[in-house]
């Protein structure tokens, strides 16, 4: 055997020492571009922009958490949560609706299950329950636009798991009366505040009082990034429920990123990751967010302060005033057509006025409209939860008439936008503004 046959492994030569053709970063520039453009930057900022990158050379980043040589920006959005919110366990996953899933499961609610839910909230709270092949059981709501404790109360039955509270557009559910029904019932409380991230009851940041908080931080929430979410919990047997589920892979690997599955637990679940790219927006949104909860709430106490008391008009109820994200400002009309007028009314002052009226425009946050609920659709082939077994005989009939209050308030209601960047000037004209159009349909009670 001549020198140059002999194995490298064994002293030898190695047949490919070097290769001309040089690795190229799988993410690099043109990405970083693509991300430049979907800020709106023009072409020469664009251009700019790409000069400066290309006179630095950088590995490929992993916009995953898993196997990343960097930080992971997910992980580091969960720490900074679990001190934002004051609570051990955070777990980032890529959407609200994922979050809700992944709480459901590790709630354990399944067929046999009954789940109550508030008639005004996004469709999301609801189908979850029905992707878990339970039956969802759905209160009304009261003055607060969150559900009614009385309500909720009425409807549990031997076959009732947990109650979903949503804290809608920023506003505190009863919490001290529905964590009192849940004791008393031994109930699962899981909280919906996919609207309300920052929002807080009597000193506690909302999603943390019951059993398990599920939030949204896609481009449309308060705190915003593109699709995100979070789940979060003090009990260490219901994170460790929620992990497993939001990434199948968990089981594979619970020695470096998923806690250890007890003997005989679930089944790991699906891929609701969030990625790196998520996680960094997310990251800076939630790094905002306190500065940003504590410019709405001044704003909307020194707006509501100056806004006089007229006979005909009912300020929405807040179970919390001063812990409201405070980016809305409610009141209820005597009925749906004056709620339009003082919207345009408002509108025409030059104050931002959101009233919904007599409308019958389909509206998936309204268990009216829930057509896929009403008419008792599935997700699965089997027709489940509404076939099952377990579930029957106890599988109810739903019309649009059963959550009257919802219609009702709904169409009264008409409702001023506030902004966090609103100077005490700017508030102290849009409280006069309000005083002006409603002064000129009813009468002051104030003198």
């Amino acid at each position: 055997m001549t020198p140059s046959e002999q194995l490298a492994i064994n002293g030898g030569p190695q047949a490919a020492p070097a290769y001309e053709g040089a690795d190229q970063p799988k993410i690099g520039l043109e990405e970083f571009v693509e991300l430049a453009d979907t800020w709106g930057f023009s072409a020469e900022t664009q251009a700019a922009i790409r000069a400066a990158i290309e006179k630095e050379q950088v590995a490929s980043p992993m916009l995953s958490r898993y196997y990343n040589p960097r930080p992971s920006k997910v992980k580091a959005l969960e720490e900074l949560c679990q001190e934002t919110f004051d609570i051990p366990h955070v777990l980032g996953v890529n959407s609200g609706t994922s979050a809700l899933s992944c709480a459901y499961v590790a709630a354990g609610i399944g067929p046999g299950c009954e789940v109550i839910v508030p008639s005004y909230t996004f469709f999301a709270t609801v189908a979850e329950v029905v992707t878990a092949r339970a039956i969802p059981v759905i209160a009304d709501i009261d003055e607060s636009l969150t559900m009614d404790p009385a309500d909720v109360e009425r409807k549990i039955t031997a076959r009732t798991k947990a109650i979903v509270p949503v804290h809608m557009i920023g506003t505190c559910a009863d919490m001290d009366a529905i964590m009192a029904i849940a004791r008393k019932h031994r109930l699962m409380v899981i909280e919906d505040a996919a609207q309300a991230c920052g929002a807080s009851y009597k000193g506690r940041r909302l999603g943390t009082i019951g059993d398990l908080g599920c939030f949204s931080i896609s481009s449309y929430k308060i705190t915003g990034g593109g699709e995100a979410g979070l789940v979060m919990t003090r009990d260490p047997f219901l994170y460790m429920r929620a992990q497993n589920n939001h990434d199948t892979a968990a089981c594979w690997r619970p020695d470096r990123y998923a806690t250890e599955r007890e003997k005989g637990e679930l089944f790991c679940g699906y891929n609701y990751r969030m990625s790196e790219l998520e996680g960094a927006v997310a990251l800076a949104q939630m790094r905002k967010m306190p500065a940003q909860i504590q410019r709405w709430q001044q704003a909307r106490r020194r707006v509501a302060a100056g806004v006089r008391r007229f006979a005909g008009v009912t300020p929405q109820k807040m179970h919390d005033p001063n812990g409201a994200v405070g980016h809305l400002l409610g009141f209820f009309a005597p009925d749906p057509k004056t709620a339009l007028a003082l919207a345009e009314a408002l509108r025409a002052e030059g104050i931002p006025t959101n009233s919904r009226g007599d409308s019958t425009a389909r509206d998936w946050h309204v268990a009216a409209y829930w057509q896929h609920i009403l008419e008792r659709k599935s997700a699965s082939p089997d027709g489940c939860p509404w076939t099952c077994e377990r579930n029957a005989p106890f599988i109810p009939d739903y019309s649009p008439e059963m959550w009257p209050r919802v219609t009702d308030l709904l169409s009264r209601l008409f409702s001023v936008r506030i902004s966090q960047w609103w100077t005490e000037s700017d508030c102290d004209q849009v409280a006069a503004g309000i005083n002006k159009v409603l002064g000129a349909y009813f009468r002051p009670m104030d003198g």
